[in-house]
């Protein structure tokens, strides 16, 4: 099975011609429009220093329909106990920088380099890309930025890119708020794009990825997570 190599035109070949690991093509840029072009088709960048962009689309897909949501006791815990102030796109730079650092088990080093932080800012102010913050109170009374989570917003498509946290269930409870709130908003589905035992516990599931596809261009067709981000007051 061939790997694509992309050139100037910010075009994809079909994801069906991925191979067994979801890799579908090399190369290219971090272009907006390239970039639109690639989660409008399933299909989204993810590489380490020192190797040319590689483009994915996995088979199976991991999603979660926002209404399928499941929040164990412990988390309802920490969510009822107002431990947390979440806010929207207020530190998205902080966010994808603090998602960055953030170790991961397994991995050496970090697939969020400085040329993919500069291309998410551009989508970010565009209105394209989103960050959700979970802020704690420190003991001085200022508040501290504990848990974060970032992504690219289609249509009625939220694409899950990465979280962070530095206080005991800040990102998770920060994750289940985003979710609620992006099921009242219409969104229609939550790419996950990779399996994770963390994820799967939240209502994730996996799904061929024909059918995934069906459902994002179902989900593009709206626009119900087009403009400005606001948890509610109160």
């Amino acid at each position: 099975m061939s790997i694509y190599r992309l050139f100037d035109d910010p075009v994809f070949p079909d994801p069906a011609e991925a191979d067994p690991t979801g890799l579908l093509a090399i190369g290219g840029d971090l272009s907006l429009q390239r970039l639109v072009s690639a989660y409008a088709g399933g299909i989204f960048p993810w590489y380490t220093k020192g190797s040319p962009i590689l483009w994915w689309s996995p088979d199976p897909r991991l999603v979660l329909f926002p209404q399928r949501l499941h929040v164990p006791s412990s988390l309802k815990r920490t969510l009822n106990s107002g431990c947390f102030r979440y806010t929207l796109d207020t530190a998205f730079g902080m966010v994808i920088r603090a998602c960055a650092k953030a170790p991961r088990p397994g991995q050496d080093g970090t697939w969020i380099l400085p040329e993919m932080v500069q291309a998410y800012e551009a989508l970010h102010a565009l209105g394209l890309a989103h960050s959700a913050e979970a802020w704690a109170q420190t003991e001085t009374g200022a508040e501290e930025l504990v848990g974060g989570v970032y992504g690219v917003a289609l249509g009625g498509v939220f694409f899950g890119e990465s979280m962070f946290c530095t206080a005991p269930n800040a990102s998770k409870a920060l994750f289940a708020t985003l979710v609620r709130w992006l099921g009242a908003r219409g969104c229609a589905l939550i790419d996950c794009q990779q399996t994770t035992a963390h994820l799967l516990r939240f209502g994730a599931q996996e799904m061929p990825r024909r059918d995934f596809l069906v459902l994002l261009r179902q989900g593009l067709a709206t626009n119900a997570l087009a403009g400005p981000w606001e948890f509610a007051a109160g």
